[in-house]
C-alpha cells in the first residue's frame, strides 16, 4: 500500500488515479491523441486500469461525473472494485441532476470542475460560485473546487469560502484561456501550452492553506515528455513526482492520469511514489 493520509475520516493514499485519459482529454497530441485515448479506453479497459491501481496500492480514484464514467464505476463496483471515489462535476450536465447520480456511488468528496470555476471567478460571478458550492455541500459530502490559478486559492482562504479541500493545478492554463469557456461546454479542444515555473506559484499557495490539497498536472499534462526518448521519460517523471511531494504539505496528495495502452504506467508511477515516500 502507498502511504496514506487522513481525508476527513477516510484513509486516502498520497497517489490518486485520475481519469483525463479515460475520457480522451489529451494535452500531448504529439505523443497520444484524444482519439487514441478514446478508442483504447472502453469501459472494460477503464475497469482494468482501476483494478490495476488497487493492485499497486492506490485506493482512491478522481472521477469525472459524466454518463460514461458513472456507468463504468457501476461495472467496477459490480466486479468487486473498492476504490474511494472523489468526483469532479461535469459541466454539460445540470448540477443538481448529476449530484444525485454521483451519490449513488458513495463518494467521499465532490469538487467543482476547474476551468468553468475559473471562468466564473474571472467574471466575478460570486453569487453563482457560492450557490453551486452550496449545492454540492447539501449532498452531505466534503466539498471542494479545482483551480488553475494560485490567487483563487488565496482569495478563498481570505474570504473563507465554504469548502473543505482544493484541487490545485500546478500549471496555470488560464494565462492563455482567460475569459474563454471550458472545452466541456464548447466541445472544442483547446491548444494549451503549460509553462515551466508555474508550479512554484501553486506550490506556494498550497503551503499557505491548512486545507487538504490534491495537486494535479504533475507532468504538465504530459508535456514535460514531449521530445524525450523512452529511456529518458522515467527519470523525468520521477523527478517531477519528487519535486511535487517536496513542495506540498504532508497532508496533501497528488493525482496522475495514465494511458495504459503501451505500458503499465500505473505500476511505474506507484513504484516511483513508493520509492520517494519510503
Amino acid at each position: 500500500m502507498i502511504k496514506a493520509v487522513d481525508f476527513f475520516g477516510n484513509k486516502v493514499t498520497r497517489l490518486l488515479i485520475g481519469d483525463n485519459p479515460f475520457v480522451g482529454n489529451s494535452y500531448i497530441k504529439e505523443i497520444y491523441t484524444s482519439d487514441e485515448m478514446n478508442d483504447y479506453y472502453t469501459a472494460d479497459n477503464c475497469v482494468r486500469a482501476l483494478f490495476e491501481a488497487e493492485a499497486n496500492g492506490i485506493n482512491t480514484y478522481l472521477a469525472l461525473a459524466n454518463p460514461f464514467i458513472l456507468k463504468m464505476i457501476r461495472q467496477f463496483r459490480n466486479e468487486g472494485g473498492k476504490l474511494n471515489i472523489i468526483f469532479q462535476t461535469y459541466p454539460p450536465m445540470d448540477l443538481e441532476v448529476q449530484l444525485r447520480l454521483m451519490m449513488v456511488c458513495n463518494p467521499i468528496g465532490i469538487y467543482h470542475q476547474g476551468s468553468t470555476f475559473d471562468l466564473m471567478t474571472e467574471e466575478n460571478r460570486m453569487d453563482e460560485i457560492h450557490s453551486r458550492l452550496k449545492m454540492i455541500r447539501s449532498m452531505g459530502v466534503k466539498t471542494g473546487f479545482a483551480t488553475h490559478v494560485p490567487e483563487t486559492v488565496m482569495r478563498s482562504e481570505q474570504e473563507k469560502w465554504d469548502i473543505d479541500f482544493y484541487m490545485t493545478c500546478l500549471y496555470n492554463s488560464r494565462r492563455q484561456l482567460r475569459g474563454q469557456q471550458s472545452g466541456f461546454i464548447t466541445g472544442k479542444q483547446k491548444e494549451v501550452v503549460f509553462y515551466k515555473g508555474d508550479q512554484y506559484l501553486m506550490f506556494d499557495a498550497i503551503k499557505k492553506t491548512s486545507k487538504p490539497c490534491i495537486a494535479f498536472k504533475i507532468f504538465a499534462g504530459g508535456q514535460i515528455f514531449i521530445g524525450k526518448s523512452d529511456e529518458e521519460v522515467p527519470k523525468i517523471a520521477e523527478a517531477a513526482i519528487k519535486e511535487a511531494y517536496e513542495n506540498i504539505k504532508p497532508s496533501d496528495v497528488i493525482c496522475l492520469g495514465v494511458f495504459q495502452k503501451k505500458k503499465n504506467q500505473i505500476k511505474e508511477n506507484a513504484d516511483m511514489v513508493k520509492r520517494i515516500l519510503g
